[in-house]
């Protein structure tokens, strides 16, 4: 996955700067699932003030879902469903490594129900390029291509690809507590 960053910021005296240019340093291409990546572009703290801090608030980064109120900008792209069933895939191996790599996203999935999960965020999914499908707990799903938008509001779902092509997704969280 290649995702260029361009971040502004401001120099001692108050005017804008470009601060950096290139690949976020936390971005991950999954050994264990051929053609899983993700990108976590962005965070913010709760409360963000102006001007922001000039540090790279995903560097060392080991979580990527945000606390409450609180954002996370993250790029993902999904390989086709049929990666997980092709020979050779193993999910063993596959579900070590989405522990090891994003802990707090992994431990919101459910084993009985491979994909299905849910979050305490409010996300913003913008389909970049393929098709990926939404399905919710009734079995509906929909399909989203590119420029389609999903709002999803902390409810239980699974991101499928069923598509011969990779889908890549911008999802941009705000972290929200659950009455």
């Amino acid at each position: 996955m290649h995702i260029r960053r361009v971040v502004t910021g401001h120099d001692n005296s108050g005017r804008s700067v470009l601060l950096s240019d290139g690949t976020p340093p936390r971005t991950v291409a999954f050994q264990s699932i051929p053609g899983h990546a993700f990108a976590q572009v962005w965070t913010t703290a709760p409360s963000p003030v102006l001007p922001a801090a000039s540090g790279d608030p995903t560097v060392g980064q080991t979580t990527l879902l945000p606390p409450v109120g609180g954002t996370s900008l993250l790029i993902v792209t999904f390989p086709p469903d049929s990666t997980m069933s092709a020979s050779g895939f193993d999910p063993v191996a596959a579900g070590e490594e989405c522990v090891a790599r994003m802990p707090d996203l992994a431990q919101t999935f459910e084993p009985d129900c491979p994909g299905m999960h849910a979050t305490d965020t409010i996300d913003y999914a913008l389909v970049l390029s393929g098709e990926v499908w939404l399905e919710v707990d009734d079995g509906d799903d929909t399909v989203l291509r590119p420029m389609d938008v999903a709002v999803q509001q902390g409810t239980r779902h699974a991101w499928r690809n069923k598509s011969d092509a990779p889908a890549t997704v911008a999802f941009f969280m705000v972290g929200a507590s659950r009455t």
